[in-house]
């Protein structure tokens, strides 16, 4: 079996495989797709891919060219497309058309800056699987592969800015809480699973992803946490809001001579849920981050993203006071156990990684998960 640190450490700082699919001919056919669509002959530049970032759809970039009235128009764009089966994909099912509605919506409705959607295709027959076409954002956003605490732009921003972005971050969450969702059509948002509350429909359909994720395989700690979540149920889960996610600042877009968000992405996690469901997941990430590169011998970020700055920026910027975070905590480091569990076993399917005899070893915070459901964690 590979050494567990040393796999852990390499999947940390080097791109992990995304996709097989063949760029040149994706190229072709986005080229014939787009000109069907526009209605003129349409000339595309290369396909690339984000870096430091992104293991679920598969995301292309690229300049599109076509004769529009006057004149030649060019297009900075982007594709996202539902990952093919042969390439492990991290979640069962990628609702595509869930993600353009919810941006649409968002956009519509909210000062939270997201992408102009263009096109949606429901038919896999022009690419091989359902996508849609977005508006190309220019900026900067903080990298998962290496972590932003380890290197890059935001590690080496002053104390001042570093608050700067964080607080314009937690703002953003905000109004995105604040859409009014009463009278809007936001069925398709309710989580597929049974339950008398969307927060009960939400994690009914982790177990439902836990499940699926794990195959013959079992993962005590996961399994230890939602016994944890069912003896700890909030009694008040408070109000239910229009939920991003995978609201981290890893998927966020920051203007590129400052601090503040330019473009809100990836939105395929967008669920009905509490407000403090984005909280605890945006301070958590950071958090798994920061123990990491402590692991590492680094000092990380120790002051960014911390539990008492969030919350009282947010509570005084929604009115809304923050509530059970403890038990919104625990639910996101257990959701990010059961990605890390599918991460692993793609990194396994390419030849990249392999299980370890203590399965439970994938999670790089088994440990925080260990200590939350104790009690130690806090103190």
């Amino acid at each position: 079996m590979a050494d567990s640190d040393t796999t852990r450490d390499d999947e940390l700082n080097a791109p992990p495989t995304r996709s097989t699919r063949d760029r040149d001919e994706l190229r072709h056919r986005l080229t014939d797709w787009l000109t069907a669509r526009v209605g003129a002959e349409v000339t595309l530049g290369e396909l690339t891919s984000p870096d430091g970032s992104g293991m679920s759809s598969e995301t292309l970039l690229f300049d599109a060219t076509w004769n529009e009235g006057a004149g030649p128009t060019e297009q900075a764009l982007v594709a996202r497309v539902e990952p093919a089966a042969v390439d492990v994909p991290v979640f069962p099912t990628y609702d595509l058309e869930l993600q353009y509605r919810v941006m649409e919506l968002v956009g519509a409705r909210s000062s939270v800056p997201v992408p102009a959607t263009r096109w949606f295709e429901p038919d896999p027959g022009p690419l091989g699987a359902p996508f849609f076409v977005m508006d190309r954002m220019t900026g900067r956003v903080p990298s998962d592969i290496p972590p932003y605490l380890m290197d890059g732009w935001l590690l080496a921003a002053s104390p001042e800015e570093q608050r700067e972005l964080e607080d314009a971050t937690v703002r953003m969450l905000a109004d995105l809480h604040r859409i009014d969702i009463t009278g809007l059509d936001v069925g398709f948002l309710e989580s597929p699973a049974d339950g008398d509350t969307p927060l009960r429909r939400h994690v009914n359909n982790q177990r439902a992803y836990y499940d699926w994720s794990r195959g013959d395989r079992r993962h005590p700690i996961v399994e230890a946490s939602f016994d944890w979540l069912d003896a700890n149920w909030p009694e008040d889960e408070g109000p239910t809001v229009i939920g991003w996610g995978d609201g981290r600042i890893g998927n966020i877009m920051y203007a590129a001579d400052g601090y503040h968000p330019v473009a809100v992405l990836d939105w395929e996690m967008a669920a009905l849920a509490p407000p403090e469901m984005d909280i605890a997941w945006m301070m958590f990430l950071h958090t798994f981050f920061q123990e990491i590169a402590e692991a590492l011998g680094m000092e990380g970020m120790p002051d960014f993203l911390q539990r008492e700055n969030i919350v009282a920026t947010y509570e005084a910027h929604s009115g809304h006071t923050v509530k059970n975070l403890e038990f919104f905590e625990v639910y996101a480091a257990l959701r990010h156990a059961m990605i890390m569990t599918k991460v692993r076993e793609r990194s396994v399917h390419f030849g990249e990684a392999e299980w370890s005899d203590d399965l439970d070893d994938c999670i790089p915070h088994r440990h925080v998960m260990e200590q939350m459901i104790d009690g130690s964690w806090w103190g």
